[in-house]
């Protein structure tokens, strides 16, 4: 194996930031590509920068806060965190009791890590799973956590959706919406209403995910709720400060989902230019997608094996996209636990000035490339930990 354990995840991590570093230097802003879908940013207005203070920056912001927040995802109160994870672990910490147990639907498995992370912190059990015919609540469920969206855009069904949440409320138990790319992808590309019009007792989403806001979480949720995981937030220095809070309504008030939409029809003809090299290639709601089981699977098609697990393989693929053609995605970047799967997200603001031939070439070369050093070990481990080499 190449990436053994969450060390190897952060160092493999800190050494594309120094690729990217290189690579910006080098060649400048115009000619890096941030394609993962989550590159966010701090979009602030000349006069915020004088009330970025401690307490006077709360004390202007929070109204407009609370009103863009509503915006964007309904409900009675707003609360901004320094990371959606923050969120989660805040909402778990208030709401969910030692001994007691967390239940889990998504769309498809696996959850996010900070969600069975939190509920160990607690000393609760947590179950997931991603067939509705699974879903029951037992006498000491504390919290239903339903995700809008996974990880690799894979999308709840609206009718499940709401299966669980009548379910969840017959029983009188929170229902928490982890919507972290949902909050868009759900109602802007499939018209879905926003969790809290479904029934939600609580959401939160990435400010950074398909919107260019800070890498932050905002929640929405009924007052009684978000007034709880407040002080638990606050406790222990989960929430955002004013430069987050700002940044997160100046990317709210700027948010029209147009972007999104025309990926759709970008998506397509990358899909369609693709499809005949690499078979295992799919569509997203944005962009498009190789799973990473899939792309050792591509090389076994091309009569090449590897003892390497899929994982490795995908970052190794990540890692050349970004080395040789200043492409990223994901796995080159991802925090320990992310999915490895490689996504080309065309809902990036950086895809609006990148030409699809573009892409389509750097994937077709990348797996050709792949293909050549994918059964040297001390090669494929210069690319995902060696820098000297950009």
């Amino acid at each position: 194996m190449l990436i053994n354990s969450s060390l190897d995840e952060v160092r493999k991590r800190e050494n594309s930031f120094k690729v990217i570093h290189s690579i910006l230097k080098k060649y400048g802003r115009k000619n890096f590509y941030d394609l993962t879908g989550l590159a966010g940013g701090f979009n602030l207005n000349p006069e915020d920068i004088d009330l970025l203070e401690t307490y006077a920056g709360p004390a202007i912001f929070e109204s407009q806060l609370q009103r863009a927040g509503k915006q964007h995802l309904g409900g009675e109160k707003i609360l901004a965190f320094n990371r959606t994870t923050a969120g989660i672990l805040a909402t778990i910490l208030a709401l969910v009791k030692p001994g007691h147990e967390v239940i889990h639907y998504l769309p498809r498995k696996p959850s996010h890590p900070s969600i069975p992370r939190s509920t160990q912190l607690v000393g609760a059990s947590y179950r997931e799973f991603d067939d509705i015919n699974d879903f029951k609540v037992q006498e000491n469920t504390s919290l239903v956590i339903i995700t809008g969206s996974t990880m690799d855009h894979d999308i709840i069904n609206q009718d499940e959706f709401s299966c669980i949440i009548t379910t969840s409320k017959s029983k009188n138990i929170p229902v928490f919406v982890d919507d972290a790319s949902g909050a868009r992808l759900r109602t802007v590309i499939y018209n879905q209403p926003k969790a809290m019009d479904m029934g939600a007792d609580i959401v939160i989403t990435s400010t950074d995910k398909l919107m260019d806001g800070p890498r932050a979480g905002l929640m929405s949720g009924k007052k009684e709720i978000i007034d709880l995981i407040k002080t638990r937030a606050n406790q222990f220095g989960l929430e955002a400060q004013s430069s987050t809070v700002v940044s997160i309504i100046r990317a709210i008030q700027k948010f029209s989902g147009e972007r999104m939409l025309e990926a759709v029809n970008k998506k397509h003809e990358v899909y369609e230019a693709l499809k005949d090299d690499i078979v295992s290639v799919r569509e997203t709601p944005t962009g498009i997608m190789i799973y990473a089981d899939d792309l050792v699977q591509e090389l076994r098609i091309k009569g090449i094996d590897t003892d390497f697990t899929s994982a490795d393989v995908s970052c190794v693929f990540a890692a050349l996209l970004l080395r040789n053609h200043h492409i990223l995605t994901i796995p080159a970047v991802g925090m320990p636990g992310a999915s490895t799967n490689l996504r080309i997200d065309l809902a990036s603001h950086d895809a609006e000035r990148i030409e699809t031939d573009y892409i389509i070439k750097a994937i077709i070369e990348t797996f050709s490339h792949l293909g050549e050093i994918v059964n040297y070990k001390s090669a494929c481990e210069l690319i995902l930990y060696d820098d000297d080499l950009t």
